[in-house]
């Protein structure tokens, strides 16, 4: 873009120093703030929401600022973390908490918004927590309006321009003007938009000589350039400084202006926006810098930038976050394919696919997971050791002891894996919350065991089930699913799948496919895994995992020539054990061995059957149990490796 040169040797892409809060945005969409009922939890700031957007994009983006020593601020740092941001200049502030932001949707023009910003942690960011190190490790800063609104922040922003100018790093700043957080409002008032303010006037035209590329809305230039007239105001700016300007125009798009600022904005450039329907347009403006740095910090030109930055912001104000909402290239490239203008991106099945599986995803390694979300089976062991059916609870918090064991064993032995379990919540809610949120791979059913058609264990809406669920809980559905079925009854099957599918894609939890071919129909031959899985993407069904039997290696072949050419996001296949002995299951990993989307194995009764009834009948003590799961558990680890030396 133009004549900036970026530095070549720099770690990073881009450093951003402002705000970073959590963003409690409200679910009820045409609700006075005060009648809402719930609200989701986002990353937000705009400084953090496009060092997250830009990140998402594939720059190498870092956080400058401070959060709280609270459970928020570990939330914000770690959503950051895994979309690839680097959080080493983030600093943990023992005094302060992190901020906060309430925001409602009202309509399409009003979205009533309360910042709990008092003497929160990114305002009290100082001088001495700016590294020259780090900034010279970047090509780039940017620096949000807001943090030269104080005193302290004015002057820990201006040592960090100090180092950039002293190391080459190009300086952005972006206007971001918000009225309330200048103390030009009621505190309650962070809807308003625009106050003319002299004094803001001046404060920001002292530091626009300061940076190589400014960027604002038509009322933040207003502010900037002190005027009521958008070409007025630009000419003031312009006669502060040199910079790139770059004019956000909303619907219309924008234009970048170098040089003298022309007579009607129409005499230059105007990069046309795309026209979607609106629902939130908070973030925007971030999703908007996001693309425009993409394009930028990989030397395109104006006509690229601006397409990836309107397509950014287009997409953004169609959905209901900041951050999150943020697009991935996969989603972009999609978007600039497709013959026509998209103007509900919102209902485009495609799109939405996308935006679920091409953003950053926990990696997981060879899976270990141990399956004991059984319900009818453990009754009946329990039955049958004449105790009552609520010693199973126990049984399987005991289960979960004996997975840290094995764990720490392959942590020890230095292997590249992950555990983890599938537990149900009638037995196994303890498990469950035991497991939950230590980076286990952790599942949970929804089928009514042996229901054909299938049937969902709490009833139809299987939606309003997953509100409660953990978002890492990955949904498990076993699915008595056959091909050939007689029409009427695989239309139901196939109707309860995309049910379920459906509600996953809106809840955003992954989902298992466990698919079981029943054995009773004529015409039994071996390629009926694939045609059910073949039938089911063709329904636009696409689970991120597929539980299945062991196969033959040449089916293995057949379903990893159709998943990867059906779904390339596809997380995986695991393989199940239906009791089998342990070596009948270590022919079945060999028969995968070679196999590109078999990632692991989800084994239950073959590890727990006999020690569960026997610990039932009390002729084990808990820690005998433990010590006998966790050897078959080890054994069936042994025949993975074994199968799979590579590994």
């Amino acid at each position: 873009m133009g004549d900036i040169t970026f530095a070549s040797d720099r770690q990073l892409d881009l450093i951003c120093l402002g705000r970073l809060g959590v963003d409690l945005y409200a679910q009820q969409v045409g609700a006075r703030l005060e009648d809402v009922s719930s609200f989701a939890k986002y990353l937000g700031g705009s400084s953090a929401n496009i060092a997250f957007g830009s990140a998402r994009l594939g720059l190498k983006s870092a956080m400058l600022t401070r959060v709280g020593d609270d459970h928020m601020g570990r939330f914000l740092v770690e959503s950051l973390k895994r979309e690839g941001c680097d959080t080493s200049g983030i600093k943990v502030d023992p005094q302060r908490l992190t901020a906060m932001v309430l925001l409602g949707i009202k309509d399409r023009d009003t979205f009533p918004l309360v910042f709990y910003r008092e003497n929160c942690a990114d305002m009290a960011l100082r001088e001495e927590d700016i590294d020259e190190v780090f900034i010279a490790s970047s090509k780039a800063l940017l620096i949000t309006g807001t943090h030269f609104s104080t005193e302290s922040v004015y002057k820990a922003s201006s040592r960090a321009l100090d180092f950039a100018a002293k190391h080459g790093v190009q300086r952005v700043l972006d206007i971001d003007y918000r009225p309330v957080l200048w103390g030009l409002t009621g505190k309650a008032d962070g809807e308003t938009r625009f106050i003319a303010s002299a004094e803001v006037t001046a404060h920001v035209q002292g530091i626009l000589p300061r940076f190589d590329l400014i960027v604002g809305t038509e009322e933040e230039f207003l502010i900037a350039g002190g005027s009521d007239d958008l070409l007025t105001a630009l000419r003031n700016v312009r006669g502060v400084t040199d910079a790139a300007l770059v004019v956000k125009l909303g619907a219309l798009g924008c234009t970048v202006i170098r040089g003298a600022i022309p007579e009607r904005l129409e005499d230059g450039e105007i990069h046309r926006g795309i026209r979607v329907e609106v629902l939130n347009v908070l973030g925007a403006g971030d999703a908007f810098m996001s693309g425009f740095l993409r394009g930028w910090l990989t030397g395109a030109d104006d006509a690229r930038c601006c397409q990836l930055a309107n397509a950014c912001g287009g997409l953004v104000v169609s959905r209901h976050a900041c951050a999150p909402a943020m697009p991935t290239m996969a989603e972009l490239d999609y978007l600039f394919s497709r013959p026509e203008p998209l103007a509900r991106p919102d209902q485009d099945v495609e799109l939405n696919r996308l935006h679920r599986v091409s953003v950053a995803r926990k990696p997981w390694n060879q899976l270990f997971v141990f399956a004991f979300d059984h319900r009818s089976q453990f009754a009946d062991l329990a039955q049958q050791a004449g105790v009552d059916s609520r010693d199973v609870p126990r049984l399987k918090q005991l289960f979960v002891q004996a997975i840290e064991r094995v764990e720490t064993d392959l942590v020890r032995q230095g292997v590249a894996c992950n555990v983890g379990l599938l537990a149900d919540d009638r037995f196994g809610q303890d498990a469950l919350n035991a497991a939950t949120g230590r980076g286990w791979w952790v599942a949970r059913p929804v089928e009514l065991q042996f229901s054909r058609p299938l049937a969902f264990e709490h009833g139809r809406s299987i939606g309003t089930q997953l509100v409660s669920w953990p978002r890492e809980q990955i949904v498990k559905c076993l699915v008595q699913y056959h091909p050939d079925d007689e029409p009427l009854l695989r239309l139901e099957q196939e109707a309860q799948i995309r049910a379920l599918y459906e509600a996953t894609q809106v809840s955003g939890h992954e989902l298992l496919l466990e698919i079981i071919p029943p054995k009773n129909l004529p015409g039994e031959h071996p390629d009926v895994l694939p045609r059910a899985l073949k039938r089911l993407y063709n329904l636009g069904i696409y689970p991120d995992w597929w539980k299945i039997e062991a196969q033959p290696a040449s089916v293995w072949r057949q379903l990893d020539e159709l998943i990867q050419a059906r779904d390339p996001y596809c997380r995986g296949v695991v393989v199940l054990g239906l009791n089998a002995p342990v070596d009948e299951l270590a022919e079945g990993f060999r028969q995968a061995g070679d196999s590109v989307v078999c990632r692991g194995f989800a084994v239950g009764r073959t590890i727990f059957q006999e020690p569960s009834r026997a610990w039932l009948a009390g002729e084990l003590e808990d820690e005998a149990l433990i010590g006998r799961v966790q050897a078959t558990f080890e054994r069936l680890i042994g025949a993975w490796r074994e199968a799979r030396p590579r590994s």
